[in-house]
């Protein structure tokens, strides 16, 4: 395959890879997935992400946050841990932060604490941030616009929004995460229907993995486990929803992540 892609969200640190994690990279790289970020979820998950990302310097990349799930764990030590991952060259973006109200794992209010705390740093740092939204729309966008101007980007990670999240988003000029949601004709119709609209300079592409197993590809393969090898699959349901070629999709949003992580080319 000659095309060239980077998933800019890949959780490789989880207990489902760690028996075959050089495998699952060379299945990627043959895949034609060139790079991934691997995603910071707590902070020992942000900590085992930047050893991984240390550890696979042609390849990897990682992130450092507190998702909303772990947002009653963010404490004053939390800050410090992350300035200092986030001094890091090959940890690149602060996150996944945001609000969940769909499970509430944690209590919104800590949510919301923990969200702005880290938009504190990620302005502090100057790296931008991995975002996560869930049934928390309007207070999302409430506490993002309020500091916005101080980020230097952000994108809406995994977005299965309407045309109507798109819009705000964009607005805020935000870049869009597209995963595997795209492919499922029964949830997806929302995400489907806006796709189109996202302009090709604010597009990514992620798997999730091993979450999100595109529900097409789910009966062609012999695991439930998504990973980033099936990130061309995505690719092709973007490009096809799109009008666009895979050629065209790969080379847009390659060059979107390059620009938003802020990678070069010889990492």
């Amino acid at each position: 395959m000659n095309i060239s892609l980077i998933d800019i969200g890949s959780n490789l640190t989880h207990d489902s890879f760690a028996s075959d994690l050089d495998a699952v990279l060379a299945r990627a790289r043959s895949a034609g997935v060139s790079r991934q970020v691997v995603t910071g979820a707590d902070i020992p998950g942000s900590v085992k992400a930047a050893a991984l990302a240390d550890a696979h310097p042609c390849m990897l990349y990682s992130t450092a946050g507190v998702h909303p799930h772990h947002a009653l764990s963010f404490h004053d030590g939390c800050r410090a841990e992350l300035y200092e991952l986030l001094g890091r060259p090959r940890v690149v973006a602060v996150g996944e932060c945001g609000l969940d109200y769909y499970r509430n794992f944690s209590p919104p209010e800590a949510q919301r604490s923990a969200f702005a705390a880290q938009l504190e740093i990620a302005a502090a740092v100057r790296k931008p941030v991995f975002l996560h939204q869930r049934d928390a729309h309007g207070d999302f966008l409430a506490i993002l616009e309020e500091y916005r101007g101080s980020l230097s980007g952000g994108v809406a990670h995994c977005f299965t929004g309407d045309r109507r999240q798109l819009e705000d988003y964009l607005a805020l000029d935000l870049y869009i995460g597209v995963t595997g949601w795209v492919s499922d004709e029964r949830r997806g119709q929302a995400l489907r229907e806006a796709l189109p609209h996202v302009p090709a300079q604010r597009l990514m592409l992620e798997t999730d993995a091993p979450y999100l197993l595109p529900r097409d590809l789910a009966p062609c393969v012999k695991t439930r486990r998504n990973e980033p090898a099936f990130l061309p699959h995505v690719a092709r349901a973007v490009a096809a929803l799109r009008g666009e070629t895979l050629d065209s999709v790969a080379a847009a949003t390659t060059r979107n992540a390059m620009r938003f992580f802020g990678l070069q080319a010889g990492d």
